[in-house]
């Protein structure tokens, strides 16, 4: 694979996930969007690293560390989610911003 179709594939891929950031009221929908973005940072860092220095592992510990924070951050982020919904079931974004104090 080329860089220029994987730039091009992470491109598209942090598109997506910006129009559903900016598109979607529900929660869930909103973190599925900031995924993708992150995956798409993600895929565009491996190309980058596996064709300017593919000798150097340092790109290889940032895309690891990379997927632990997305990890965490969907943990977090469903954590959040249940208990938005515990407390009122809430779960679209204007509902969620009525549960400040």
């Amino acid at each position: 694979m080329t860089l220029t179709f994987l730039l091009l594939l992470a491109a598209a891929l942090f598109c997506t996930g910006l129009f559903g950031v900016l598109t979607q009221q529900s929660v869930v929908m909103l973190m599925m969007g900031l995924e993708l973005m992150i995956g798409a940072v993600i895929v565009a860092a491996s190309a980058a690293w596996r064709h300017l220095a593919p000798a150097d592992t340092g790109g290889q510990v940032v895309v690891v560390l990379a997927v632990t924070a997305m990890a965490l951050e969907m943990a977090v982020g469903f954590a959040v989610v249940t208990a938005l919904f515990r407390t009122g079931e809430k779960d679209l974004t204007d509902q969620a911003a009525e549960l400040r104090g």
